[in-house]
């Protein structure tokens, strides 16, 4: 079965091959860098290299809108232009789909939930889960947060308690994974995955390292490879990936095998403490209650709500402690900014506790102007999830900013046949000098407390801060609100017991591009993520 799919795969990508190249292409006169090779064209460039640094120079030297080569010379495009994006994520709903084989590892790694859907059933979904996600009940978490921070802190003020000269240089992601994970376990579940206190529970070792392993510096054949099951059905595409020996397969698969049983024990739970009249207001409570509803638009699938924690748990556990790693990396490369921002908590928690407050509150949290400025520009500046992309489903035009092709012509839109695919580059839009000004390649707070630093216009993209770091429109990040309450707390908690002092080795941290952005040491990717700072009391 295995030959014959081989032998039919073989047959269809030569025959598009032959189309492709024999076919006038609508984008000759589009800039864009010459190709590579013609079996991978310029995506090795793009794939291998660290987050950014291809977008960076492409759309230094091209502009925003890019025209690469994909595998056997098919044009592709590198999108940061602001009205493109805004078009493909805001407005033409579902008309740009996410790439088959892209929709196949969401399967892979969280099952057929939110991630995975498409069309009305990703609308469904998506319903349904919002009236866990607002702001209310995003703010109503922040004590726990800042009890899942303090639980670490606890364990750090031990080690360096009987360390030489209190004193310990810390791997962070480690760290701040598992508290992240105890965090999320909390907020949406209710349930205490104990990840901080006990570094070998099942799910926290999973799920450590899995970006890297499955992800992390892909070979040609690998990118090849993923190419060519574009055209594979999708049937056959979930066979074989279920099947596959590959070790980075095997190690999604194992992370799904603990997830999924975790998911069983922890539906049947709700759902039995929902028939005694004692659910909680967690979130998966809040699901499984939708559940009980006689209508079938207003419920998930057994299967959906099983994935949904899934979704979850990976959305909620690398994203947030990655970003939370590069913001204490930042400021221990900047101990003026760190010490500006312990004299705001500081005064913070001397007002809250005039009022009888153990605890910074919500309100406080909206007075402390530089942490939030701090967290927006680690947000801009070092976005985990580098890439979106997207086919389009049907012809469109296409409206951009304004390119000059290699003929001179100026255009403000661009048709799209049915079938081009495109990358949405959020590390490329999010330092576009048109909007975060001059310095956009500089990690600088302070211009989003500068009157004009950062430049208001007509096309607003994201949820938050006009970044694209949490996508946009109708599958935006529903748990923005959440992170960044979570990446408060932890900040909040961290900079008022500890001080961040840089090693050598954060001199050879790489952005890796591994689905999302992992830091890792140069030389090091065996070791997994990695960002050691060394680690004071304040």
């Amino acid at each position: 079965m295995l030959l014959s799919a081989l032998a039919i795969l073989s047959s269809i990508t030569a025959l598009y091959v032959w189309y492709k190249l024999t076919r006038r292409s609508p984008f000759d006169h589009i800039p864009g860098p010459p190709s590579k090779s013609f079996l991978l064209g310029n995506l090795g460039e793009l794939m291998q290299a660290q987050v950014g640094s291809t977008d960076f120079a492409w759309q230094e030297t091209y502009g925003d809108v890019v025209k690469f080569k994909a595998a056997f010379g098919i044009d592709r495009f590198l999108i940061s232009d602001p009205k493109a994006l805004h078009h493909i994520l805001q407005t033409s709903g579902y008309r740009w789909g996410k790439y088959r084989e892209r929709v196949e590892l969401s399967r892979l790694m969280s099952g057929k939930g939110l991630t995975y859907a498409e069309g009305n059933a990703h609308k469904r979904q998506r319903k349904i889960m919002l009236p866990g996600f607002g702001s209310s009940e995003a703010g109503n978490f922040l004590p726990l947060f800042f009890s899942c921070a303090a639980s670490m802190s606890r364990r750090w003020s031990d080690i360096l308690s009987f360390s030489e000269n209190q004193s310990h240089v810390f791997n962070l992601p480690e760290w701040i994974s598992r508290a992240s994970l105890d965090a999320i376990g909390q907020a949406a579940f209710d349930y205490n995955f104990g990840a901080t206190a006990n570094h070998e529970t099942e799910l926290g070792k999973v799920y450590q390292n899995m970006l890297t392993k499955a992800f992390a510096a892909p070979s040609n054949s690998t990118l090849l490879t993923m190419e060519l099951l574009q055209f594979l059905p999708r049937s056959l595409l979930e066979f074989l990936d279920d099947l596959s020996p590959s070790p980075r397969l095997a190690a999604i698969r194992r992370a799904g095998e603990v997830a999924n049983a975790l998911a069983e024990e922890l539906v049947s739970t709700k759902a039995n403490a929902l028939l005694k009249g004692e659910g909680q207001k967690d979130i998966m409570s809040l699901l499984v209650k939708a559940n009980a509803s006689e209508s079938p638009k207003s419920r998930l699938t057994h299967t959906e709500l099983i994935s949904t924690m899934r979704v979850i748990i990976f959305a909620g556990f690398d994203t947030t402690s990655n970003t939370l790693a590069f913001l204490l990396y930042e400021l221990a490369r900047n101990p003026e900014l760190q010490h500006n921002l312990r004299a705001e908590i500081r005064a913070a928690e001397k007002e809250a506790s005039s009022r009888g407050e153990s605890q910074i509150t919500i309100s406080d949290l909206k007075g402390m102007y530089l942490l939030e400025a701090t967290i927006k520009e680690t947000l801009r500046y070092h976005p985990v999830a580098p890439h979106i992309l997207r086919t389009a489903k049907e012809d469109d035009i296409l409206p951009i900013s304004a390119i000059t092709t290699t003929t001179g012509q100026v255009l403000t839109e661009l048709p799209i046949p049915r079938g081009t695919r495109v990358i949405l580059s959020i590390p490329a839009y999010n330092r576009n000098k048109k909007i975060f000004g001059d310095d956009a390649h500089m990690f600088n707070p302070y211009r989003w407390l500068e009157l004009n630093h950062v430049v208001k216009n007509d096309v607003s993209l994201g949820p938050f801060a006009n970044l694209a770091t949490f996508s946009g429109g109708i599958r935006s990040c529903l748990g923005w609100r959440f992170a960044i309450i979570e990446l408060q707390a932890f900040v909040v908690e961290l900079l008022s017991k500890f001080e961040f002092h840089p090693t050598a080795q954060i001199e050879h941290i790489r952005r890796e591009a591994a689905f999302a952005m992992v830091p890792t040491v140069e030389g090091e990717l065996d070791k997994g993520s990695q960002l050691p700072l060394r680690v004071t009391f304040a």
